[in-house]
């Protein structure tokens, strides 16, 4: 009986009302940075040193795929050390490779391991093994490799080829995932590898690979290119700051920060940070400030201030640019004057858990009017209620209700918070660094 009540335990969020948030604050390295700078470290020649990896559960278990594959790998606090074994080096695993909830390190190490000569399988924890795996093992298969999923999810066993055959090949959505998963396997392909996408998507892969030695090509619209090099050069970068994670913040000054809030140290890269372009839109009162560029990546500190958001539709140019930050956006809409209309962002739905239908289901319990769509959500701006909601293990979700709490007028209770470490550890801390109110807790599936 004891221990059907332990396994009924969930973490959860209390977070208080906040009337004002303000001061200084840094957040963790880059998610997307972390995750590529370990796998491309992996096959380059030679010892990469990168400072400022992101030390969340879902980069932790790409690092350990890495060390299963037979690379020495380190990490100390935030600086990770990879004595890169080459395009051929990599040794078959002695069993399969459990990503956990990592979609990137399982995407991209399916692209990395399509060409390698020998078997591996990719799994991961019950979330990750929902979700769509088809889109990445099809072109694989394309290009020679064998590659099966479990009626289109993961389990995924890859019987790699070398070398594999270059392929021309279009998108179905604005993926950068998909897009890097191709380009990892044409770094041991014949001929060239030609990805065509439907819209923008970040290009961290190609600033590394380019800064590791290859020739990536650029072509007409969103389409990228690479043939195999003899060699990788190590990776030797300072990881900026996630713009996902500061984007939490960043809503929060919006909402609160009478006095000014300073995110320092982060990532701009103009193909993942459309949320600063949406939240202007809105009459976020936002400025980048002494903008640099770090190893190929622009950096800058962003300073928000409490602002009177207005409802609007968002561009869908803007929608693949600022597709892990919407979460937080539904918040910021929420309390909007006026409503906002979002399309084209059905990809939500295909995330840890569905954004779309969590969020809209969230909103409306706070005393949102909340429209969901296929693709969106029509949200119409008002006050924020306190309630119990379940971020339904989702890490995003869970953070973007706790920023809610900024401009709440009651407690807000958050059920399922227990992935947040995956992408941000350390959230609440600093979080009440600049002011909010968060209190963990657990509580029992029954209450």
């Amino acid at each position: 009986m004891q221990a059907d009540s332990l396994s009924a335990v969930r973490q959860a969020f209390v977070v208080h009302p906040t009337r004002e948030v303000g001061g200084e604050l840094r957040v963790p390295g880059d998610k997307s940075i972390s995750h590529r700078a370990a796998l491309l470290g992996a096959v380059a020649e030679g010892t990469s040193t990168v400072k400022g990896f992101l030390l969340g559960d879902d980069c932790l278990a790409t690092a350990a795929a890495v060390r299963a594959l037979g690379v020495e790998l380190t990490v100390d606090g935030g600086d990770l050390q990879v004595q890169g074994v080459g395009l051929d080096g990599l040794q078959a695993p002695e069993g399969p490779l459990d990503l956990e909830n990592s979609g990137t390190g399982m995407r991209l190490l399916a692209g990395l391991l399509a060409s390698q000569p020998f078997a591996s399988v990719l799994t991961g924890d019950e979330s990750l093994r929902r979700r769509p795996m088809e889109r990445v093992a099809k072109p694989l298969r394309a290009m020679g490799a064998e590659v099966v999923t479990r009626s289109g999810t993961a389990p995924i066993r890859i019987h790699g080829r070398y070398p594999l055959q270059g392929l021309d090949y279009t998108l179905p959505v604005a993926s950068a995932q998909l897009k890097s998963a191709l380009l990892l396997a044409g770094l041991r392909a014949r001929g060239r590898t030609i990805v065509r996408s439907p819209g923008r998507s970040r290009d961290h892969t190609e600033r590394l690979l380019r800064s590791m030695g290859v020739t990536v090509e650029s072509g007409l619209g969103e389409e990228v290119s690479v043939s195999a090099p003899k060699r990788l050069d190590p990776i030797k970068t300072e990881i900026p700051g996630d713009f996902s994670s500061a984007a939490f913040f960043l809503v929060a000054g919006l909402l609160a920060a009478s006095r000014e809030l300073l995110i320092r140290n982060v990532g701009v890269n103009p193909t993942r940070s459309g949320l600063l372009n949406i939240v202007e839109a809105m009459g976020g009162r936002v400025e980048t400030r002494a903008r640099r560029i770090i190893e190929g990546e622009p950096v800058a500190d962003i300073l928000v201030s409490r602002s009177e958001l207005r409802g609007i539709e968002v561009p869908p140019e803007l929608v693949p640019l600022a597709i892990d930050e919407f979460p937080v956006l539904f918040v910021a809409a929420a309390c909007a004057r006026g409503t906002t209309v979002i399309r084209g962002a059905e990809e939500l739905r295909y995330k840890e858990s569905d954004r779309l239908g969590v969020m809209a289901e969230g909103l409306r319990r706070l005393g949102i009017g909340v429209i969901e769509n296929t693709d969106g959500l029509v949200i119409e701006g008002g006050e924020l209620h306190g309630g119990r909601l379940d971020a339904q293990g989702d890490h995003r979700i869970a953070m973007a209700f706790a920023i809610a709490g900024a401009a709440a007028r009651e407690p807000i209770e958050i059920l399922g918070t227990d992935q947040v470490s995956t992408s941000f550890p350390d959230f609440e801390r600093i979080a009440a660094s600049c002011g909010l109110g968060i209190e963990t807790t657990t509580v029992g599936e029954s209450v």
